[in-house]
């Protein structure tokens, strides 16, 4: 949760979820020729983060040799180096937190054993804050849904006094989006999902928070793993 009281985190508590989706088979499903090259690498990209009292989103990403998960601060809960199963469409594999920001809500998870189906999304983030009516996509997993592709664009800005510039979103989002990795139409990483609107104890669904990627250093992100590794590789060099 962040200074807004009127805006609430999006990780999904509880075990209700992840009963009902057992009812349902998590298999890939066909996309239709619509959709564009950046939305299809996009969705490829998503996982699901599970932890031991619920699930959030976040986005595989590739950094020169290295496998990532980007994902919101809140939905891993547990400190550095503790344990998350990643699941994708087609594999689920362990990966181990290597940063926390609780300021902006961004956490990074480290894939020791890569997934083989998907290489994750080349490092490719804004350089600058994203501009009002710029259109976005993204993937992830709302409730106790399968995996779902949403669009639609930046509707504007909101300040907190301490994380600073938050980018807000027309499109849809539910608890269980938390960690989303957002996209613009080019395929450059914009930020990632962390809230929700309410009002008058309603959710609004169509104003989504987001943290602006710029306030992510891959390389301090990557500093403890760095550090831990006996033999370092290519990205820590």
């Amino acid at each position: 949760m962040k200074f807004i009281l009127a805006v609430v985190s999006m990780f999904l508590l509880g075990s209700a979820s992840t009963e009902n989706a057992q009812q349902f088979e998590t298999k890939p499903v066909e996309v239709s020729s619509s959709m564009t090259s950046v939305e299809k690498r996009v969705r490829e990209s998503a996982v699901r983060v599970v932890s031991y009292n619920g699930h959030g989103s976040g986005g595989l990403i590739r950094y020169k040799d290295l496998q990532l998960v980007l994902t919101a601060n809140h939905v891993t809960e547990g400190g550095i180096g503790s344990t998350y199963l990643i699941k994708t469409q087609y594999e689920d594999k362990l990966g181990v937190l290597i940063y926390k920001d609780p300021l902006h809500d961004i956490a990074v998870i480290y894939m020791p054993s890569k997934f083989e189906h998907s290489k994750g999304a080349k490092w490719n983030p804004s350089k600058e804050l994203t501009e009002v009516g710029t259109r976005i996509t993204y993937s992830g997993y709302p409730s106790w849904h399968n995996l779902m592709t949403f669009r639609g664009h930046v509707a504007g800005y909101e300040t907190d006094p301490a994380a600073g510039i938050q980018l807000l979103l027309n499109t849809y989002g539910w608890f269980g989006c938390s960690g989303s990795l957002i996209y613009d139409s080019e395929g450059e990483m914009i930020g990632i999902l962390w809230g929700v609107d309410i009002q008058r104890g309603t959710v609004q669904e169509n104003m989504i928070w987001v943290a602006p990627i710029q306030n992510l250093d891959i390389k301090l992100a990557l500093k403890t793993l760095c550090s831990s590794l006996g033999d370092p590789p290519r990205a820590c060099r």
